[in-house]
């Protein structure tokens, strides 16, 4: 009897998620525990294993369909073996002949050939699950002119990265010595086209528009944000510093750090010993509402804003304030590679109570960025730049930061949060305060 594939719990308060990608199809070997499909939940990615060695069988819910925790999404037979779960017609072309060379099979009437008129184009791309159409945007190819190996000819998310990746640079347009014909001038009583942008008719025809769901991810951000405009009475405050001393002790230091423990050392640890000092002054800062009560906290949970394939996510550095900078560096390290691989957990991203986006890394000169609810505050980092600033009466050009302190003005006033940001800025300027907790 075949085993049933349940979606798993998938962490406290959710109670569905999307089927992202299968990772088998119907007919191929599984081993116990190995990943047979993706789902996506409000916060991160979870992978289905299988309980059983055997063969897939069945797929009961398509690529983009919402799954209930505890749904069946997928059948597994321990018997089967994967010549006896092969489909029919592949064992009847290859009994018809055994001995001479396989003929390519003709595709039937409901398999989708290559796409080689535009009237096909728009069936062709309306048969692209999510996962195909994200990894289509993602790398830019065309989806008509690459063969699907899935079912019935459809592509599949490897067909698509295959593609990309040995993908073909166009041909010359004329062979060598070949000259391309001269353009004839204009005859004298002709005008010149008035100047602008003109349509290109080889273009014509050619605009799409394509409609993609969004994520369970790209969904919840965009109503958690949306929620944080319309609960919070959010205002900004924003600060410069001078990244110089930072720098000078990262370069002398780097070395001997990575040497010690395995780890780079990087800016994000000094931000984040100097936000946990300067939360000892400030506490609203790192503190909450609930209901009609303030809840302050004893620690100082960041939340760390890094990038992954879907979007920015924000694992949790746990108690920060009484970690190492190598501590901070490797569980940040850690996260990131994490996010990249897909593998961060709900745990991971759960809880906070402070957060540290860094927007520099992308290039930001300066942003407002938007507070995580239920916290109180988020510390925007963004790029470093040499700028003209006054020391000793001289003008210098030091390497600057802009900083952006978004709060929730019910529960942090204007003198706390400038007084925070400003300890921020004290403490990196001078990072001896971090080691003597001044």
């Amino acid at each position: 009897m075949p085993t049933d594939v349940q979606v798993p719990a998938l962490g406290e308060s959710i109670t569905e998620g999307t089927l992202a990608q299968w990772l088998k199809k119907p007919g191929e070997a599984v081993a116990a525990d190995e990943p047979i499909a993706n789902l996506e939940t409000d916060k991160v990615s979870v992978e289905v294993p299988s309980p059983v060695a055997g063969v897939l069988t069945e797929q009961l819910v398509q690529e983009g369909d919402n799954v209930a925790v505890g749904a069946v999404i997928a059948r597994i037979d321990e018997s089967a073996t994967v010549s006896a779960a092969a489909p029919a017609e592949a064992a009847a072309a290859a009994t018809t002949n055994p001995a001479g060379p396989a003929e390519t099979p003709l595709p039937r009437e409901d398999e989708h050939a290559p796409v080689a008129e535009a009237e096909q184009d728009d069936d062709h791309i309306t048969t692209l699950s999510p996962a195909v159409r994200r990894a289509v945007l993602e790398y830019h190819v065309d989806p008509s002119k690459i063969r699907g190996t899935g079912k019935d000819g459809r592509l599949t998310k490897d067909d698509v990265i295959a593609a990309a990746e040995g993908r073909i640079q166009p041909s010359a347009p004329a062979e060598a010595g070949a000259q391309a014909p001269q353009a004839k001038a204009p005859a004298p009583e002709e005008k010149a086209p008035p100047p602008g942008p003109r349509p290109s008719p080889g273009n014509i025809g050619e605009r799409r528009e394509e409609r993609v769901k969004m994520t369970r991810l790209r969904q919840t951000v965009a109503r958690r944000l949306k929620e944080a405009q319309n609960t919070a009475a959010m205002l900004t405050t924003f600060n410069d510093v001078d990244m110089s001393a930072v720098i000078e002790a990262r370069t002398r230091y780097k070395d001997l750090f990575e040497k010690k423990h395995g780890i780079r050392l990087g800016f994000m640890a000094f931000f984040v010993k100097a936000c946990a000092l300067a939360a000892k002054d400030i506490p609203a800062v790192n503190a909450s509402i609930e209901g009609d009560e303030i809840v302050y906290h004893d620690y100082l949970d960041v939340s760390i804003a890094v990038s992954a394939p879907k979007g920015l996510v924000v694992p949790v550095v746990r108690n920060a304030d009484r970690m190492t900078f190598a501590d901070i560096e490797k569980t940040i390290a850690d996260y990131g590679k994490r996010a990249k691989d897909g593998t961060l957990t709900v745990d991971d991203m759960t809880g906070g109570t402070f957060t540290i986006s860094n927007g520099g890394v992308f290039g930001s000169l300066l942003s407002t960025p938007i507070i995580n609810p239920p916290q109180s505050a988020v510390l925007g980092m963004h790029r470093i730049e040499e700028r003209p600033v006054v020391v000793g009466g001289q003008i210098v050009a030091r390497p600057m930061m802009y900083l952006a302190l978004s709060y929730d003005h019910r529960l942090i006033d204007g003198r706390e949060a400038v007084t925070f940001l400003v300890r921020v800025k004290e403490a990196i300027e001078d990072p001896t305060r971090l080691l003597i907790d001044l």
